[in-house]
């Protein structure tokens, strides 16, 4: 074989092999941005349940309110007459 046949077989096998790590680097790199992915939604879905435990309290708080301040307005009206 050829100095130069054998220096296009060294070139070539290298440049597949660069190839192959490349696909495999580029490949895992993939599958980490994926799984960021769906950790980030995983929080989102925690943030949004916590959000309208939040918004149900309050709600419940607010119609509390409502219902003793009415009932304060009624006893003070039935006061006055």
């Amino acid at each position: 074989m050829s100095r130069s046949s054998r220096a296009v077989l060294a070139v070539t096998a290298l440049l597949s092999a660069a190839t192959v790590a490349a696909v495999h680097v580029q490949q895992r790199r993939e599958q980490e941005r994926l799984h960021r992915g769906v950790l980030r939604d995983l929080e989102r879905q925690h943030q949004k349940k916590e959000n309208i435990r939040l918004l149900e309290e309050q709600i419940a708080l607010t119609k509390q309110l409502k219902e003793e301040r009415d009932k304060m307005l009624m006893e003070k009206s039935s006061q006055q007459s």
